[in-house]
């Protein structure tokens, strides 16, 4: 289907809407609408905040009497269902919109195409796949929950050139930068869940909470002017935290994942106790783990932990997006790895990865890549 240049145009201003939402409307999805007669701009909106009124809502109250006969360029399906909010849909409908244009269909078993044959139902014409790419990129989380019912998981590692994360005595602090650790507030705040072990808790005095960076950029905050704080996730086995740790006296849900059969220590209110089948190895079980993160409306996963659970995850092939802050300086061949990781015989084991973007953030990089099949033929 060939767009025009006028609809590329409004279309990439709707995603540039929908990114304000990336830090408040989680479990639901990012979404911006412009409402368009004329060539002209007569109504703008995103989605704010879980439970509030949808984009198209907002747009359509920005454009009044003017929604009649105008274009909707919206980056979602329109929603045809009743949950918290009516149907986005019908509100359309009503408004007497002539076109809507849509960048991808909402993958929801709710929605799922219903929204569309609502809207054409009703006379409107549709035409759908404009931006489509850049659609899903604002929304893995949403996306992977719908279309493989678990979460996006994101891996965070931070290193030195040589591969390190730590001195061998364990000093890491601080291998990056503060605007590295700065750019890891604003991962943190768009993420469902943060998750980390009891070990590294201990080991760095972690909070593991979403702090406002300072600088020129800002994270959203919800209605409330709080910050959105993600579910911290903690594997702890052993049970080694005793409730008195720092992160426990700030604000926020805790999960705390520990083996089964273990007597429940007493812990703060807001703490949650889960125990959890064990793996093969005596480990946590991470495939448990997801799954019942899935069942709570966990969309994304931020990883943030040692060499232990971050081998884990990519020998079990768990990541989705692995995110390499690495620092310019080497520490040496007796500093901590990055991975516990069997050691291989052949580079066709290898994990693979292909980057999706490498940037500069103060004096470190910021790689991002996904997790690829071994390419290299065996000679």
């Amino acid at each position: 289907m060939a767009f025009s240049s006028a609809d590329q145009h409004f279309m990439a201003m709707a995603l540039e809407l929908a990114a304000k939402g990336r830090y408040t409307t989680d479990p639901n999805p990012n979404v911006g609408a412009v409402i368009v007669l004329h060539d002209e701009v007569v109504g703008r909106g995103y989605h704010h905040q879980a439970g509030e009124a949808h984009a198209e809502v907002f747009a359509l109250a920005e454009a009044g009497k003017q929604a009649r006969g105008a274009v909707c360029y919206v980056t979602l399906e329109p929603c045809s269902h009743f949950g918290r909010t009516p149907p986005c849909a019908n509100a359309l409908i009503a408004a007497g919109v002539s076109r809507v244009v849509i960048a991808m269909l909402d993958p929801n078993p709710e929605v799922a195409g219903r929204g569309v044959t609502l809207l054409q139902q009703a006379g409107i014409s549709v035409e759908t796949g404009l931006l489509s790419a850049a659609a899903r990129a604002l929304n893995p989380g949403f996306l992977s929950a719908m279309e493989r019912q678990r979460p996006w998981l994101r891996l965070k590692l931070a290193a030195s050139v040589d591969g390190r994360t730590a001195l061998a005595n364990g000093q890491s602090k601080w291998l990056t930068g503060p605007e590295a650790r700065a750019d890891v507030q604003f991962y943190r705040a768009q993420s469902s869940a943060i998750l980390s072990t009891a070990s590294t808790v201990l080991a760095d005095n972690a909070r593991l909470n979403v702090r406002q960076p300072d600088g020129v950029k800002q994270i959203s905050t919800l209605n409330n002017g709080q910050l959105r704080q993600p579910l911290r996730v903690i594997l702890d086995r052993r049970q080694q935290l005793t409730g008195a740790e720092p992160l426990f006296s700030l604000p926020g849900p805790i999960l705390l994942c520990v083996a089964p059969g273990q007597v429940l220590r007493v812990m703060p209110s807001q703490v949650e106790q889960l125990a959890l089948p064990l793996a093969s190895d005596g480990n946590v079980d991470l495939p448990a783990i997801l799954q019942a993160l899935a069942q709570r409306q966990i969309r994304s996963i931020w990883v943030e932990a040692g060499a232990t659970l971050a081998g884990a995850i990519l020998q079990q092939q768990l990541a989705d997006e692995f995110i390499l802050y690495q620092a310019p300086l080497l520490l040496g061949q007796r500093g901590l790895p990055m991975a516990m990781l069997p050691e291989l015989t052949k580079l066709t084991q290898a994990k693979r990865f292909d980057f999706s973007d490498i940037c500069q953030v103060g004096s470190d990089l910021r790689l991002t890549a996904l997790l690829t099949k071994p390419d290299i033929p065996e000679n």
